[in-house]
């Protein structure tokens, strides 16, 4: 059976998606705003988005700040929407998408002022509460922390001194593991700024790369 075309409106962008790639969740566009409310004061450079999806919340920010970006997914399918929505949006000439893994998307010497980060962050155990959504794209193994930990290690690595990271989380307990998580080994130099609570589920990081 062929794929049926979704569509929605997702802050100043439309966007496609099937159901194969997470459905965008409007409560999302906070992190985008967010992205682009600190861009306003960041370095010049692109804006990194990682664990892109169909791009939405990467793609928002950078149409809101007038910003290149950079996304990474690994899953062929939902890095396909990201392309499309780009072009859609008018912004297919500034934005690149990296169809990799994280451990091999960067050169050792690449550095963005901002990196927005929407990490599968569920534990194993609760993906039954959820059987419409893509397991790949929600799946963030026994403690949830699989992927999170993987974007706080690549964000210590490649923001530029004094940048920011925007972590999506599962909510304020969520969060505080994954400041926790920056306490030592490669994320020792991420710092805990701010979390923005949406609900007990939902929440956003904001973190800074001590210089």
């Amino acid at each position: 059976m062929a794929e049926s075309l979704r569509s929605c409106r997702f802050g100043p962008i439309d966007v496609d998606y099937d159901e194969r790639v997470l459905e965008p969740r409007l409560w999302t566009l906070a992190q985008s705003r967010w992205a682009a409310e600190l861009a306003t004061g960041a370095d010049s450079g692109p804006i990194l988005e990682l664990c892109a999806g169909a791009g939405h919340i990467g793609l928002a920010a950078a149409v809101l700040a007038d910003r290149d970006l950079v996304q990474v997914e690994a899953d062929p399918t939902a890095a396909g929407y990201a392309l499309a929505n780009a072009a859609r949006a008018g912004w297919g000439a500034r934005v690149q998408v990296r169809v990799e893994r994280l451990e091999h998307a960067f050169r050792p010497d690449e550095r963005f002022p901002l990196v927005i980060a929407d990490p599968p962050y569920l534990r194993s155990g609760d993906l039954h509460r959820y059987p419409g959504d893509p397991r790949l794209a929600i799946d963030g193994g026994g403690d949830g922390l699989q992927a999170v930990r993987a974007c706080l290690e690549v964000a210590a690595r490649h923001l530029v001194r004094g940048g920011t990271l925007l972590l999506q989380v599962a909510g304020p307990g969520q969060a505080d593991e994954a400041v926790a998580a920056c306490a030592d080994g490669p994320a020792a130099r991420l710092r805990g700024e701010e979390t923005r609570v949406i609900d007990k589920e939902r929440a956003i990081v904001r973190l800074s790369l001590a210089g």
